[in-house]
């Protein structure tokens, strides 16, 4: 870890400021909800529609896969935290550096690591709007027709305020909020797709004909299933906010609420994706709350579920970008860390994810393009790659694989 002796004041003040660094105090339970937000979000209702790509076997084989492989990777991730002695990795990219050098670990870990987050909290804005017109169109079905557009801009105008918050602790009652709501809306989904049962002429056939549609919807089902576990994208920088010791390092109890965290994973997407499959076939929507209607009151009460859920994973994925931009604009633009610094840079990406959202409010297409685009590598096998380095240099040296190639 970092002791107050190794760094400069000024050094030491800004990290006081920055989101990720300002408070470390955090107990076990944080890391527990937090990850719960980061994973179970928008990623679990389309999780029915990825099996349909998929179909049974390959289906159930890569939800299994996926949450071993993340699980160990996650591991990977909290033992290096602290690995090097005297030194924290606070941040992904700083574990980047660390392992492929100051610049091309920057060049390696930000832009993927901002795409996973930014591209999270745009989905969340979609789901959002989504959810809040599916509840206003099931309790006011006689009501006028209003656009999608104005719901993304009705939970946006929600971050407009909680965005303001400085640090991960601060948004702990929001994070408890949206880990509990995960867990009552997904019990809604699957529960009243039991209540459907297997609609008639059920299909579990792929919907598409051709060979190459196929293909498709197969790596588009690849990639829904890796935007469901994301949560490695914030992992780092949710440890960074626990108290370390060289007695009591913070991996101890960061492991104990990530045990906690996956296996409310488990019970949420389980059910979910295969009971929502069982019950709809090939004819899910890529939203299973959409294609539910029955019983009105209980999917209504999961739409809002859904909406209090994310707008704690909105915040959870935009804290890293919050320190990103600030930490940029006070060490490199050198700005002085204020009030004003902070209102204008948060609220400036709100509009901005708020936008976009609103320009390309397509669920199942940007889950499965940003799924396979970004979230695979940060969260499969860009922690295995950098844990090989850290942890065994000499052997996987860049010389020591020039002459493994030469001896071949």
């Amino acid at each position: 870890m970092v002791y107050e002796g190794s760094e400069s004041e000024r050094e030491r003040a800004i990290n006081e400021w920055l989101p990720v660094t300002s408070n470390r105090n955090a107990k076990w339970w944080y890391s527990a909800f937090h990850n719960v937000t980061a994973m179970v979000g928008a990623g679990v209702l389309s999780l029915p529609y990825a099996m349909s790509q998929l179909g049974w076997g390959p289906g159930v084989t890569i939800m299994l896969l996926s949450w071993v492989v993340t699980l160990y990777t996650i591991w990977q991730m909290v033992e290096m935290h602290e690995m090097i002695p005297g030194k924290r990795f606070d941040r992904y990219h700083e574990l980047g550096q660390y392992a492929f050098g100051e610049k091309l670990g920057l060049w390696i870990i930000i832009p993927q690591q901002l795409t996973v987050d930014v591209s999270s909290d745009i989905v969340y804005m979609v789901t959002g709007g989504q959810s809040l017109k599916k509840f206003h169109d099931l309790v006011c079905p006689n009501c006028k027709e209003i656009r999608q557009t104005y719901f993304i801009m009705i939970f946006a105008s929600v971050h407009f305020v909680l965005s303001h918050l400085p640090n991960f602790n601060s948004i702990s009652g929001v994070s408890l909020a949206a880990a509990v709501m995960s867990l009552s809306y997904s019990t809604i989904a699957w529960a009243a797709s039991i209540g459907k049962g297997v609609q008639p002429n059920v299909d579990y056939s792929y919907k598409s004909t051709s060979n190459p549609g196929k293909v498709f919807d197969f790596l588009a089902g690849l990639g829904v299933i890796a935007f469901a576990y994301a949560g490695h994208n914030v992992v780092l920088e949710i440890q960074a906010t626990m108290p370390s010791t060289p007695e009591k390092p913070s991996k101890g109890p960061m492991w104990k609420g990530v045990i906690v965290a996956y296996l409310i994973v488990a019970i949420c997407y389980l059910p979910v994706a295969l009971i929502g499959y069982w019950a709809f076939g090939n004819s899910v929507n890529d939203n299973i709350l959409l294609t539910l209607e029955n019983p009105t009151g209980l999917i209504a009460t999961a739409n809002i579920f859904v909406v209090i859920h994310v707008i704690g994973s909105y915040q959870i994925f935009a804290m890293p970008v919050f320190d990103m931009m600030e930490s940029y604009m006070v060490k490199e633009l050198h700005f002085r860390p204020c009030l004003r610094l902070r209102l204008i840079s948060r609220t400036l990406y709100v509009a901005f994810t708020m936008v976009i959202a609103i320009c390309f409010p397509f669920f199942g297409g940007l889950l499965s393009f940003f799924g396979g685009f970004a979230f695979a590598p940060t969260s499969y096998y860009l922690p295995c790659i950098i844990w090989l380095i850290i942890c065994k240099p000499k052997r996987f040296s860049l010389t020591w694989f020039i002459n493994w190639v030469s001896n071949k």
